[in-house]
């Protein structure tokens, strides 16, 4: 569904400050992603893609150098897709994305030798970096749009239920479909994720970093000149809002910057954790089904915790959610030194759940603190680190584990999120998170 300038200039006319209308906003814009949170995340293969990729004749080593690949990749693409996500339009970067993923993963059903998936996999990089970043600016400037953006944080929360939830029953239909053939769930994934796209398509508008910058009030980005004083949003045009990363890098204050590293790491810590707890737990003498049950559990937490998230933040606040989850990640990690199975369960699924909460509540907090104009640059920026730190998080763990062994490995990657709380500290005390703009 295009976007002429007839609709977005009825889109751009905010809602009374009703909480019954603004709530009824909220759902009208929220629905639609809802969907596309389904579709997008019903990704069968994500529970077996290693024993297709161990079927096709990849050693262990080359399997992880592919992980590695997919986000240092995604990571290098964040520049180029941000200026996508800016310029062309932050649904279509999205759209591009998503065809992109699709069209990789048929081609890992229909290609084979490694030379091929080195390819794929750093395609399939770029596409997720299309999808990172630009997913959350277009869903809360799309809320901005229709002045309902502090229903954020709860629809942000729910989004990520349905896409984790989504995921879980997928990652448990996959070795069902894969019974039948490898074929079938390469492909319905695939198919899913056009899907996923078709919807943002149809039925929902597009947002481009002009319109975004509209969004913008008076006095933010800066105060730059050339707004207008006649009403609460002025014309892209007038207001001259420069757009693109060396923009964003010149207006982050030490405190966002600190924020932004300390939220990549915790991302660094907790995705290759969950992958290398599948050996560590088998190393404790797990059995295989068990395991597959716990990992089950870990994406059902991760998908329900985000409900907890608006509850958290009004409550605690980002101040105390940041130190806590660091602190949870580096207590999961040291107590599987211990070697007891059944803690390094109990302590896993309880780190599952607390960053899932922390990540809505610190993803508020770009939201609110980046003025419109900034977000999707500023967004693939934290992507870009993310996706760099997790890439070389693999790398690491995987080191330590070959190294020390499952259980100590994980145990000195404690070290991980110990940095990270002590980088935190800029990032709680008070201030502004963009230079010229109020205190946050």
């Amino acid at each position: 569904m295009t976007t002429d300038s007839g609709e977005l200039a009825q889109d751009s006319t905010r809602e009374p400050d009703d909480p019954a209308a603004s709530l009824r906003v909220a759902r009208s814009v929220s629905r639609p992603f809802y969907l596309y949170a389904v579709l997008a995340n019903s990704l069968f293969q994500r529970g077996v893609f290693v024993l297709y990729l161990v079927h096709q004749g990849f050693s262990a080593a080359q399997i992880a150098l592919l992980q590695t690949l997919l986000y240092i990749v995604s990571a290098l693409a964040e520049i180029p897709t941000g200026f996508i996500a800016d310029r062309v339009g932050r649904r279509a970067c999205i759209v591009i994305g998503q065809a992109l993923i699709g069209a990789c993963l048929i081609g890992q059903v229909t290609l084979s030798g490694y030379a091929a998936f080195v390819v794929l996999f750093a395609l399939q990089g770029i596409g997720m970096a299309c999808v990172s970043g630009a997913e959350t600016a277009l869903l809360y400037d799309l809320l901005r749009r229709r002045g309902a953006e502090t229903h954020y944080v709860k629809v942000k929360s729910r989004y990520a239920t349905f896409g984790a939830t989504t995921m879980a029953l997928a990652i448990a239909l996959g070795g069902s479909l894969q019974q039948v053939s490898w074929e079938l769930v390469y492909l319905a994934s695939a198919c899913a994720l056009l899907l996923a796209a078709a919807v943002l398509l149809t039925r929902v508008p597009e947002i481009r970093g002009q319109d975004a910058a509209a969004l913008d009030e008076p006095g933010e980005a800066d105060g730059e000149a050339g707004r207008s004083s006649a009403g609460p949003v002025a014309s892209p045009e007038r207001a001259g809002a420069p757009l693109g990363k060396a923009a964003v890098l010149r207006h982050l204050t030490p405190r966002l910057a600190s924020l932004v590293v300390v939220s990549a790491l915790m991302h660094a810590t907790m995705t290759p954790y969950f992958i290398f707890t599948q050996e560590t737990l088998s190393h404790q003498g797990i059995a295989t089904t068990l395991v597959s049950v716990v990992m089950a559990a870990g994406y059902l937490i991760g998908g329900f915790a985000p409900l907890l998230a608006d509850r958290a933040d009004r409550r605690l606040g980002v101040q105390l959610l940041v130190p806590l989850t660091l602190l949870v990640l580096v207590a999961a990690l040291g107590f599987t030194s211990l070697g007891l199975a059944w803690l390094t369960v109990g302590v896993f699924l309880l780190a599952v759940g607390a960053p899932d909460i922390t990540a809505v509540v610190v993803d508020n907090v770009f939201n609110e603190g980046v003025p419109s104009r900034y977000r999707a640059s500023l967004l693939s920026i934290i992507t870009f680190v993310e996706s760099l730190l997790i890439g070389c998080g693999y790398l690491v763990l995987g080191w330590l584990v070959d190294r020390a062994g499952p259980s100590h490995g994980l145990a000195w990657y404690a070290l991980v999120p110990a940095l990270a709380l002590a980088l935190s500290v800029p990032a709680l005390r008070k201030g502004t998170w963009v230079k010229g703009e109020k205190t946050g």
